[in-house]
């Protein structure tokens, strides 16, 4: 009976501490890399790199152009512009009011504007479908 009681006790206790321990040891980072680079990773989370694709002017989670599975995702379930080779959902040339819609998410998250993008469009003549 006195067993059951510890095991009551102190079990949940050790799988807790197990979860905290796990939590964020995915990533394993030197510690005097992250040291020297703080300033640099700061000022990087602070301009939107990590979450946000400059190059494409989207969050980065969403950013097919970048992100190989999810285009093949999204090439599979029909969401792909073959003119530009990106998911329709994300064709900035041909569905201009996407661009603004991203930079409301950034403006969102950031209280300011998005960096420029630094790829408009991989459209040859320049414009977006008509």
């Amino acid at each position: 009976m006195m067993w059951n009681r510890w095991i009551a006790s102190v079990l949940p206790a050790l799988l807790a501490a197990f979860v905290l321990a796990g939590v964020g040891c995915d990533k394993r980072e030197d510690k005097t890399a992250q040291a020297t680079d703080k300033p640099a990773a700061d000022k990087a989370e602070a301009e939107g790199h990590g979450w946000w694709c400059a190059e494409h002017g989207m969050p980065e989670a969403e950013c097919a152009q970048c992100n190989p599975k999810l285009a093949a995702k999204l090439k599979k379930e029909g969401d792909w512009c073959k003119e530009h080779n990106r998911p329709e959902s994300q064709c900035i040339p041909c569905h201009p009011e996407l661009k603004e819609k991203f930079a409301a998410e950034y403006r969102a998250k950031y209280g300011k504007e998005p960096p420029p993008m630094t790829e408009e469009s991989t459209d040859d003549s320049g414009k977006g479908k008509k």
